[in-house]
């Protein structure tokens, strides 16, 4: 019978057996009447409802034997459970992580007990290892267990890990938040480190701003915390034995960054703010330059830094900022691509060794430009691909919760600016930057993970900022509720003191002695400054190794080594079968070499890379379809018809003392353009070629060509060879895939910041390739952009004799062969490039009853730099010269035109015309209908060739 504890307990758990069945019936007549029962079972049935069921449990050890099983705790116990899912799912909605407390309120009615039926009692009934496995010791029930769970979930840090699929991977993330977070416990020292690193990262800026007034700098104030969660990850990583890490980031905060984890001297920061409020040269838009010999230079808060920390076993860590412009994501695929060279091992043939261990990188965004820049998830897309992965990026979300002046209503559709990353199911913890001992366990939590699951992980660093998008800007005007919060707001170092001294943890006095301190070693070093003479610091490279000179190695490869490494090509597994008409192919290759055999564009092409890889250098390409290639020419990854298995020649070449990386991309342009530039940054001995699927692709990477690759020496000094492969040329085939935009190129060349070419033989290509493996890794290192052709990879009059491969090298210009042996009539020199100039041969080569002593050819192969000697030393063969044509097949306002002319013009002969053969201004690149091509494409043909053409066109000036 129940007795006095039923106030304390549930009076049925006293029942059993036939007292159970009693209590039953006497329930079913209480349904029915509650007078026709006794009033103490009235009141229990008022007090706790309906008893337990008894049911026959298959278990019993007797025929008939009833066992009491309580249904409805039974129930309870699966609604609990249903409970917990969603404290661990749905938590994150009520946590406290806004330090201004000014985002929407969401309901938290999916975590209370009453949405699921359950009362206080039912949870109180259930024993706290049935709700919660692993409940921390002084957890006795179910009830004191959810309570516990909200505690964990719905506090200063939030957690998003039911996007999770992998059940092992939830369950360490649940049990990292759940027993190791609330375990942790910062020593004495472990907090005063902590709190000097707050007062660095709130005093540097606070002290910037009163010393150097009206000068921008993008502070990380209101965000201050970022630096202690840097700094926390840095030195665990270098503890984990990490040798490389990279970091990205855009300008906000950057300064910090440099200062306080890059260790870049205060002395020489100040200098360049010093240099910037006294010399008045100020950009319209970002503030001050810093002036590289050489080059332009750029602002303060776009530069990188490098540094080497020693970690507790003796060994260093290189830690990189990547130098970035204000197109704040792009570089992120760049410092991923500085981790996988940094991981890399390309010592041996085949493919790189990869040792994920070795490197990471960490990159933080800003929360509007998360979910607004399609580079983020592009980049994030990479992240367990084969050629691209590299064990996990820690992201971290630098959120403001402001766009410049854009809310965050405006800005993205999603509930947090993190959201995007739950479709790479990548690990989300939110968490309050002034929570600064939550933000320090966090990021143990991100390196544990990483290291663990070699997967990427996220944190969303919830803060505030301080002043406008930068210190010039006034944000009340735009934001006046929010700002007069953030006016009243303490700094985080303010908040955490206030904490400790709460907690009997430090003194007043103490935290004025330590903000004293840190406020000293800022003085100290201005007073320094202003003694030195040389306030300025020019970029630093990030490549691991950098030679001091160029090998100035022929290109030319000798014939019998050429047909040694053409034999070690043509070998695959026995028993491996390839398609047939495949097969055929390559084996006609076999005897390419002898005399008067022809080697095409892509035989070229492959035995540059067999000669290269010969010669002890690296290569990595990746593009779309590269394996293979656009247009089925390459097929340096072999497959099985039978099984599928995958071979690559080069692997196994006898010769190849380096590795030979070559991967498909996904279908990105921009993210997998980035990765290639870092990992020729940072491994600048390697060759990295980057294939588009057709020329016009590029457009997409528009931001890398501009801000990295095309300017990256002149703002920088960052050297890379990287290499571009464009297919480019007017097969009648409509607007796209026509052009690769030339003329952007072009537009964008100065300085000897890159070599452009439009190339129109197979042994030119293979002389440019081992031109440029050449000057991989020297101070001669440059970009090259190479326009490659599409029908040219086939056509006969764009093959070799293998003798041009083993002989001579790269020739800028090319003359037209049967052309200029009576140079005293010569009275027109056509200029082109690339296919056109096929064209032109082929034209030439059917009229042959005209009479041409008139004309000359030039193909002018490298475009830029521009070959302003070579061709005036043809011009000068020809006294009689009358115009100078430049011939194009693209539009005149696209192609080389707009580029060539004023170049054309400084070295034409006097007397002599410059006029223009090519396709009128157009707004498109091609026509999409192809008798329409082919009657243009013929017209500028023969107009080229007629010797009074003409030129309904417009020709020029």
């Amino acid at each position: 019978m129940a007795n006095g504890e039923q106030d304390h307990q549930n009076p049925w758990a006293k029942y059993y057996g036939p007292n159970l069945g009693y209590i039953e019936e006497q329930y079913e007549l209480y349904l029915r009447d509650p007078e026709s029962v006794a009033q103490e079972y009235r009141e229990q049935f008022k007090a706790w409802g309906e008893p337990p069921r008894s049911v026959r449990s298959p278990a019993a050890s007797a025929p008939g034997a009833v066992v009491a099983v309580d249904v409805r705790q039974l129930r309870n116990a699966v609604l609990a459970g249903k409970l917990v899912w969603n404290v661990r799912a749905y938590g994150h909605l009520v946590a406290d992580i806004d330090p201004l407390d000014i985002g929407p309120v969401a309901s938290s009615k999916v975590l209370e007990p009453e949405t699921y039926g359950l009362t206080y009692a039912d949870l109180a009934a259930l024993p706290a290892d049935l709700v919660w496995e692993g409940a921390p010791a002084g957890v006795s029930n179910g009830a004191e267990a959810i309570a516990k769970l909200k505690e964990v979930y719905g506090g200063t840090i939030a957690y998003e890990f039911s996007h999770i699929a992998d059940e092992e991977e939830r369950q360490w993330l649940n049990n990292f938040a759940e027993q190791r977070v609330p375990a942790q416990e910062l020593s004495a020292a472990e907090r005063a480190d902590l709190l000097k690193r707050l007062l660095e990262a709130e005093l540097f800026e606070d002290f910037l701003q009163k010393t150097f007034i009206g000068v921008k700098r993008f502070s990380v104030e209101g965000n201050d915390a970022l630096i202690a969660l840097v700094d926390r990850m840095v030195k665990d990583l270098s503890g984990e034995g990490v040798s490389d890490i990279a970091i990205g980031m855009a300008h906000r905060g950057r300064l910090n960054v440099l200062a306080h984890i890059l260790q870049k001297p205060l002395t020489k920061i100040f200098a360049e703010f010093q240099h910037s409020a006294s010399s008045g040269k100020k950009s319209p838009t970002e503030g001050s330059f810093t002036f590289e010999p050489g080059g332009t230079g750029d602002v303060k808060y776009h530069l990188g830094a490098r540094t080497t920390l020693k970690n507790a076993q003796g060994g260093e860590t290189r830690v990189v900022l990547a130098n970035n412009p204000s197109h704040l994501e792009y570089v992120n695929p760049v410092v991923q691509g500085f981790a996988r060279a940094a991981q890399d091992d390309r010592t041996q043939r085949g493919y790189p060794i990869q040792k994920k261990d070795v490197a990471a990188s960490i990159v933080m965004h800003g929360d509007a430009a998360f979910p607004g820049e399609g580079i983020v998830t592009e980049t994030m897309n990479l992240s367990t691909l084969r050629a691209y992965g590299i064990g996990g990026t820690i992201h971290i979300i630098v959120n403001n919760k402001i766009g410049f002046t854009t809310d965050s209503v405006d800005s993205r559709s999603t509930q947090y600016s993190s959201d995007p990353a739950k479709g790479f199911e990548i690990p989300i913890v939110h968490v309050n930057a002034d929570d600064p001992e939550a933000v320090i366990a966090i990021a143990r939590m991100a390196v544990a993970y990483r290291q663990r699951f070699k997967k990427d992980f996220l944190i969303d660093l919830i803060g505030f900022r301080r002043h406008g998008h930068n210190e010039t800007l006034d944000p009340e005007p735009t934001q006046p509720t929010v700002y007069k919060k953030v006016k009243a707001h303490p700094g985080v170092s303010r908040v955490y003191a206030n904490r400790l001294v709460k907690e009997g943890k430090l003194t007043e006095a103490q935290f004025e002695e330590a903000k004293n301190s840190v406020l000293a070693v800022f003085k100290a070093a201005y007073e320094e400054m202003k003694g030195l003479e040389d306030h300025h610091e020019g970029p630093q490279s990030h490549a691991v190794e950098q030679k001091t000179s160029a090998a100035s190695a022929p290109t030319n490869v000798p014939l019998a080594k050429l047909r040694e490494l053409n034999a070690g090509l043509l070998k695959w597994p026995e028993g491996f079968k390839l398609y047939p008409k495949l097969q055929k192919i390559l084996e006609r290759r076999a005897t390419s070499l002898n005399d008067g055999e022809k080697i095409d564009w892509s035989h070229a092409e492959t035995l540059a890379f067999a000669s290269i890889l010969a010669d002890g250098r690296a290569i990595r390409m990746t593009g779309q379809d590269a394996e293979t290639a656009t247009f089925a020419q390459r097929n340096l990854v072999l497959h099985d018809i039978d099984t599928g298995d995958t071979f690559c020649p080069m692997h196994t070449l006898p010769q190849a003392k380096a590795s030979f990386a070559l991967h498909n991309s996904p279908l990105s342009e921009s993210a997998v353009l980035g990765f290639e530039y870092g990992y020729n940054v940072y491994s600048p001995e390697t060759m990295v070629l980057w294939e588009a699927q057709f020329g016009d692709f590029v457009n997409v990477a528009q931001v890398l060509i501009d801000q990295f690759i095309s300017s990256g020496k002149a703002k920088w000094s960052e050297r890379s060879s990287l290499v571009m492969l464009l297919p480019h040329s007017y097969e009648g085939q409509g607007p796209e895939h026509s052009s690769a935009r030339l003329e952007r190129f072009l537009q964008l060349s100065a300085e000897d910041n890159w070599t452009v070419a439009n190339l129109s033989s197979a042994a030119q290509y293979f002389h440019l390739l081992r031109r440029q493996a050449a000057i991989t890794g020297t101070d001669e290192a440059k970009p090259l952009v190479v326009m490659t052709p599409k029908s040219l990879l086939r056509n006969p009059r764009a093959t070799s004799p293998a003798a041009e491969l083993g002989e001579g090298g790269f020739k800028t210009i090319l003359e037209q062969a049967g052309l200029g042996a009576k140079p005293d009539r010569v009275e027109r020199i056509v200029l082109c490039s690339g296919k056109v100039a096929i064209d032109l041969e082929d034209a030439l080569t059917k009229d042959k009853d005209s009479n041409k002593d008139w004309l000359h050819i030039i193909r002018v192969e490298q475009l830029y730099p521009f070959p302003a000697e070579e061709i005036k030393k043809v011009f000068a063969r020809f006294p009689k010269l009358k115009e100078v044509v430049w011939t194009q097949e693209e539009p005149r306002n696209m192609g080389a035109w707009t580029f060539m002319e004023s170049r054309i013009r400084e070295i034409a002969p006097t007397g002599a015309e410059v006029k223009y053969i090519g396709r009128p201004d157009r707004a498109s690149p091609a026509t999409g209908f192809a008798d329409v091509h082919a009657d243009e494409q013929s017209y500028i043909v023969t107009q080229s060739l007629k010797q009074s053409p003409t030129l309904t066109h417009n020709l020029g000036r």
